[in-house]
């Protein structure tokens, strides 16, 4: 049998595999190491071993935990809570600024926690019923929420980025910096729609109250201080990697632990909030722990197979396509998958595919890594089955129906697929950061 028709068969079991609904790690898992063991005997069972050990040995992976507890433990803590109240008193008195403001809390979240369930609990929860009460329009703040959310797997510290990076092989610090620009440049484009359209249509998106916002400026300025800590834990944090005092791990505890003291100062530590915290993080890190060792057994059976250079040789010279043909094929097919599939399940189907060939293509495998990023973003909101979908249909609150949902978010990809064609129109938006700052991995 060709390599081809080899390549062909792991991927058709794969997918119907998927279809018993067992979980995404142990069907790829499974059908690697199932394909190594028929292909090479019983020396094929060792690249399951081999691949485990590589995960444990890849230290940039300790960050996982360390954000994930982090950004768990802000939520929890109520200290998300807080910061709203500011964007609400300094934002309410513009047309559409309530959700400029959850913009503005979401980009804040996102920088300090790295996976967007995070930020769309926040949202749901705390700002999507204030937005409501205050008379706007559900079908624009219901996307507002999502894209906002969507964030938090391209702004630094990105959990998604973590992954790619050990897919890729490459720099994960490298990888932040580079989703640092692209992820204020997406959330700039939302701003201005926000503000452009409820400009046009005032009732989208009413001003606050005056009687609301004619508070004194010191009691304005006291709300502020909600924002001084979360600032201070992402100073912290990434200000003293971006200046090469901590690596990345250490980047990664002193926010865990800044967090941790922030929360136990505020006397937020109570009503099990560590013990919640705690076993999300765990849930959370395993999953990915899992999803990122089925990635490597069934990549290696792929590089075993030569699969890049079959693929190569379809794509390139019996189809002619172009590189750049080839590059937006593949982001199509990303947002095609993720109608269906979440972000680390596309990864981990694609990526031994799609990674080296890139890289064979001649483009920039840290630029490439934000555009993966973007699409997943995309894919997210995508119907029929896109993550943040149902995501937001099980936290929004009865009003809000699946069909208020589905027409929320078209704006917000239209806006995303601008943010991604213009990225990969300037490359250097991505890459200027990256060539600039040198951190320590």
């Amino acid at each position: 049998m060709s390599a081809e028709l080899i390549i062909l068969f792991m991927f058709s079991s794969m997918l119907l595999s998927m279809l018993t609904g067992q979980r995404v790690f142990a069907v790829i898992g499974f059908v690697g190491v199932v394909a190594a063991a028929i292909l090479w005997g019983n020396g094929g069972f060792e690249l399951g071993f081999s691949a485990a050990m590589k995960l444990m040995k890849w230290y940039p992976l300790l960050t996982l935990p360390m954000f994930i507890f982090m950004g768990y433990l802000l939520s929890e803590s109520g200290i998300a809570e807080d910061l709203y109240k500011a964007f609400h008193v300094w934002m309410g008195g513009l047309r559409g600024g309530l959700a400029v403001g959850t913009i503005g809390l979401m980009v804040i979240i996102s920088a300090m926690n790295g996976l967007s369930v995070a930020g769309m609990a926040i949202g749901a929860t705390i700002a999507l019923p204030e937005l409501l009460k205050r008379g706007y329009d559900k079908t624009m703040v219901t996307g507002v929420i999502q894209a906002g959310s969507s964030l938090g797997i391209l702004v630094p510290p990105s959990v998604v980025l973590v992954l790619y990076g050990m897919i890729a092989r490459q720099p994960v610090g490298q990888l932040w910096l580079a989703g640092a620009f692209p992820g204020l440049l997406l959330a700039a484009l939302f701003i201005i729609y926000i503000v452009i359209r409820c400009h046009l249509n005032p009732a989208l998106g009413p001003v606050l109250p005056k009687e609301e916002r004619d508070i004194p400026l010191s009691e304005k300025l006291k709300l502020l201080r909600a924002g001084i800590l979360p600032f201070l834990i992402f100073f912290l944090m990434m200000g003293l990697f971006l200046m090469g005092h901590t690596s990345l791990v250490e980047s990664s505890a002193v926010g865990a632990l800044s967090a941790l003291v922030v929360a136990a100062v505020k006397g937020r530590l109570g009503n099990g909030v560590l013990t919640r915290t705690i076993e999300q993080t765990l849930g959370i890190t395993c999953m990915f722990m899992w999803i990122i060792l089925a990635a490597l057994c069934f990549g290696a059976v792929f590089d075993g197979l030569g699969a890049v250079r079959a693929i190569e040789g379809l794509l390139i010279n019996d189809w002619g396509l172009s590189p750049w043909t080839i590059l937006i094929l593949m982001q199509l097919s990303f947002i095609l998958m993720g109608m269906f599939l979440d972000d680390t399940a596309m990864l981990v189907i694609v990526a031994p595919l799609y990674i080296p060939l890139v890289g064979k293509l001649g483009f920039d495998l840290i630029w490439y890594g934000v555009l993966y990023t973007i699409t997943c973003q995309i894919s997210y909101m995508t119907p029929p089955f896109g993550y943040n979908l149902f995501l937001m249909r099980a936290m929004a609150p009865p009003e809000v129906s699946l069909g208020d949902i589905y027409r929320s978010v078209w704006p917000f990809v239209i806006i995303m697929m601008i943010g991604l064609a213009i990225i990969m129109a300037f490359p250097q938006i991505a890459l200027w950061l990256p060539e600039h700052v040198n951190v320590r991995g």
